[in-house]
């Protein structure tokens, strides 16, 4: 049974990027969010068992988006996906639940294994 993936990211390169990234044997439906508000409304419609969340984004950013995640202990499994390396920002995305963090550019293998580690491949 495929696993729902929103792909949240406000750059549709980004997007495809990750899209790309996927390795072939992960059974995923993918869904894509633009912005905060679109990433949340995906979960609210059962569509990010995974999420895979860029950072900077408009409406809502991925800090206030894993915020609510946290303050209504969602059930999904959050991959931050971002350019913002900064070890401040990686402490505060494992503080609000994320269980990884990988730095744009997104490399397919880095992906992969981030995805075996955290026992979703």
């Amino acid at each position: 049974m495929a696993i729902k993936l929103t792909i949240a990211d406000d750059s549709r390169m980004s997007r495809k990027s990750v899209i790309r990234a996927l390795p072939e044997e992960w059974d995923v439906e993918i869904s894509e969010a633009t912005n905060g508000k679109e990433a949340i409304e995906n979960y609210e419609n059962g569509l990010a068992e995974v999420m895979f969340l860029d950072l900077t984004m408009p409406e809502m950013d991925g800090f206030q988006v894993l915020e609510y995640l946290h303050n209504i202990d969602a059930k999904s499994i959050v991959v931050v996906i971002s350019a913002d390396i900064q070890p401040y920002a990686q402490q505060k995305v494992k503080e609000l639940g994320a269980v990884t963090f990988i730095k744009k550019p997104l490399d397919p293998m880095v992906l992969k294994e981030a995805l075996f580690e955290v026992g979703l491949i």
